[in-house]
């Protein structure tokens, strides 16, 4: 059972800090897998809300890149 508790962050600083040495490693780690995972979901919609090509757009790549194959076979 988890019960929430309510301290003042220099609080958590000097809990912190007293913890021996492979325990804050071992937080050190949660902290940053909890960190990756927040930066992995907000690329991940930073991508998927990004800006689209219209059809019109990509007629266009694909004629430049038509001309541009072209050109180099010359």
């Amino acid at each position: 059972m988890k019960v929430p508790i309510s301290i003042e962050y220099e609080q958590l600083v000097q809990i912190i800090k007293a913890l021996p040495p492979e325990q804050l490693r071992k937080l050190q780690m949660e902290i940053e897998k909890e960190a990756k995972k927040g930066y992995k979901q907000d690329l991940e919609t930073l991508l998927l809300n990004g800006p689209v090509a219209t059809e019109q757009q990509l007629q266009a790549i694909q004629k430049n890149r038509e001309a541009i194959n072209q050109w180099r076979k010359e």
